[in-house]
């Protein structure tokens, strides 16, 4: 579906350009576009580096563990219909590490894997059970306490002082998990009183 609504998107401009005469402005912009992407590309690909390199040696030093084992009975508390030990509840912390360093991109793979193995447990494969609900969640508000990618992009544009977003990046994502959270026990309580 969405690649639908992109070529629609391309299509229809493409359209207008030529109906106003001005098909140049659709050619330079494609071609600025992509040289801001590859731009943006290049320093984020420093940043993640660094901070890929630091979570291994975080994981190879066994902090990651540690972070697990702490956190593990927060996780359980969140995901009660997911057995203990199970694979999705590693590639959930893993998923919520990478996103509290800010690294959303690192994030996703894990986000997926986790759903994947959500999927394996879920009941009924066309509705979306509970503890999905519960990750889509999280993994969309998540606190965030170095916005690592942020930082590297207000960099690449040259910002005077790139880190000053940290504190009110910390206030408005532990706001928006906390927000997202009380929904979903919410929607969780409301389903549970249906049945």
């Amino acid at each position: 579906m969405l690649n639908v609504i992109w070529l629609a998107l391309i299509v229809i401009s493409i359209v207008v350009a030529a109906t106003n005469g001005r098909l140049e402005v659709i050619n330079q912009a494609a071609f600025e576009g992509a040289k801001t992407g590859v731009t943006v590309c290049f320093g984020l690909l420093s940043v993640l580096a660094f901070w890929m390199g630091l979570m291994r040696v975080a994981e190879k030093a066994g902090l990651l563990e540690l972070l697990a084992r702490a956190l593990s009975p927060f996780i359980h508390r969140l995901f009660p219909d997911v057995p203990k030990g199970h694979p999705a509840l590693g590639y959930i912390m893993s998923n919520m590490s990478a996103n509290l360093l800010g690294l959303g991109n690192a994030a996703t793979p894990m986000g997926l894997k986790a759903m994947e193995e959500l999927q394996k447990l879920n009941p009924d494969k066309q509705v979306a059970s509970p503890a999905m609900c519960t990750l889509l969640a999280i993994n969309t508000a998540s606190i965030t306490l170095i916005p690592t990618t942020m930082i590297a992009i207000r960099m690449q544009y040259g910002s005077a002082n790139p880190v000053e977003i940290v504190g009110t990046t910390l206030i408005a994502s532990f706001s928006a998990t906390i927000f997202a959270l009380l929904l979903d026990r919410w929607y969780r309580y409301r389903r549970g009183k249906r049945r």
